[in-house]
């Protein structure tokens, strides 16, 4: 939990419910000053050669390392995970900055086309400016790289406002951005409240503004960007389907499964979180299932035997418990888990809910946390409907010892921007990433982050 005072935040540990640090609002002043600070350093940065940046870009993946085991500790104790999960989630942000090096020089390469008439046509990617990025808690590090290395490759300044129970990590990622070599104030965190985020998100040098969180909050940012007339890319929430089919393999199906419903507590947009299963093989993989998670142990996230660590904060952890409440009213059974732990932290158990159907909570909205909903389908072709039927399209999974078909279904059939076939997974650099209906739009990795806040250019020479 994250108290919001009038003068400034105070981040909690939620293991212990104990403060860590307080931080001041900055007054409006202080915000615009940052603001036109960044401006003027991107005005700089913006002509530096795209090699150039890169080299400044891969010096932060190193520094990240080099700060690794304090960066992940902090990470831990604001929001949670586990110490291990931390450390992982540093290693992905350094890839990040590797892709990126070796990549942008190719990216933002000028294109040259023969154009009717003898014309010549020349498309250059030029930056646009400043980039504001709201940024949620659960992958403190990881969602703050993930726009601002591409923005910075792509010569842009970048502002961050980070989710106040881990404004500590965006300090931290500041000083290690600048001890790394960026220019100083083309990287900067602006420590302020929601009413100045709007006046930012106005502000004549923001040219761009990228959000993740619910998808609530992104048709209000991304309201608030369209009404002053500003490109957004919005990451928002899901209720990821794995889809578990009659020819898979049950032990793989389980332990990706589990993996991909707990990891980071369960908080995590692209969680594997309704797992559609076909009836041939549905109640073997319930009983492996359920048993696999009632054995996953809670406790001390900086504890080498721990599974769970405790959910970010406690209004999160009871508005979770309230959607399982709701669920069960409504049909759905527990299977396992299901109660808030005696005891101090933020603990919720690894929960499983069967009877799952349309209506609940648990089958027509994001519970973001470890509660898994399992459904049953009637066959492959119905495990694909039942998928389908969500307002969300971020990822998904399809367990199947076909991998032809598997592909074919995920290709053809299966509306989402990500799908994992027999495994689970996070982010790759060198894939794209994002999804579509309320899952938002926009994309980073890959290449494609790169160029979604450039000035795709078109030069005709006669």
């Amino acid at each position: 939990m994250t108290t919001n005072k009038p003068e400034g935040i105070t981040t909690i540990n939620p293991l212990n419910g104990k403060e860590i640090k307080a931080y001041a609002y900055m007054t409006s002043d202080e915000m615009n000053d940052a603001i036109q600070n960044c401006h003027e350093a991107f005005m700089n940065w913006r002509h530096k050669e795209v090699s150039e940046r890169s080299t400044v870009i891969k010096s932060i993946g190193k520094a990240l390392l080099d700060n690794k085991k304090v960066l992940a500790a902090l990470m831990t104790d604001e929001m949670g995970k586990l110490l291990s999960q931390s450390i992982q989630e540093i290693e992905l942000c350094a890839g990040i900055c590797d892709y990126t090096a070796a990549n942008a020089p190719k990216e933002f390469e000028n294109i040259e086309r023969d154009l009717a008439d003898g014309e010549k046509g020349i498309i250059s990617f030029s930056p646009i400016g400043i980039v504001y990025g709201i940024q949620p808690w659960n992958y403190p590090v990881y969602q703050v790289m993930r726009y601002a290395i591409a923005s910075l490759a792509a010569g842009n300044g970048v502002l961050l406002k980070h989710a106040s129970n881990v404004t500590g990590t965006g300090a931290m990622l500041e000083k290690i951005f600048h001890e790394a070599g960026l220019p100083k104030h083309l990287f900067t965190q602006l420590i302020i409240d929601h009413d100045q985020s709007d006046e930012v998100i106005k502000h004549k040098l923001v040219r761009g503004v990228t959000f993740t969180g619910s998808s609530g909050a992104g048709r209000s940012i991304g309201e608030k960007a369209g009404a002053a007339l500003k490109k957004s890319v919005l990451e928002l929430g899901s209720n990821d389907a794995y889809l578990v089919l009659e020819d898979a393999d049950l032990e793989v199906a389980v332990e990706m499964c589990v993996k991909g419903r707990v990891y980071n507590n369960g908080e995590t947009c692209i969680a594997a979180k309704r797992f559609i299963v076909v009836d041939a093989v549905y109640e073997p993989f319930k009983k492996a299932f359920v048993e696999a998670m009632s054995n996953l142990k809670m406790g001390d996230p900086k504890s080498e035997d721990s599974d769970l660590g405790p959910m970010a904060r406690k209004d999160l952890r009871d508005k979770m418990h309230e959607q399982v409440e709701e669920s069960v009213t409504k049909g759905a059974e527990i299977l396992c888990g299901g109660k808030i732990p005696d005891g101090e932290g933020y603990f919720y158990p690894a929960t499983v809910l069967a009877s799952v159907a349309p209506g609940q909570s648990a089958y027509d909205d994001e519970i973001f946390g470890p509660v898994a909903s399992l459904i049953k389908a009637k066959d492959d072709e119905d495990a694909m409907r039942i998928a389908n039927d969500s307002r969300f399209g971020l990822g998904g999974g399809i367990f199947s010892k076909d991998k032809n078909r598997a592909i074919e279904l995920a290709s053809k059939h299966f509306d989402t921007g990500m799908i994992f076939i027999n495994t689970f997974g996070l982010a790759k650099p060198a894939m794209p990433f994002g999804g579509v209906k309320d899952s938002g739009f926009g994309r980073e990795h890959g290449g494609f982050g790169m160029k979604e806040f450039v000035n795709v250019k078109s030069i005709i020479l006669g």
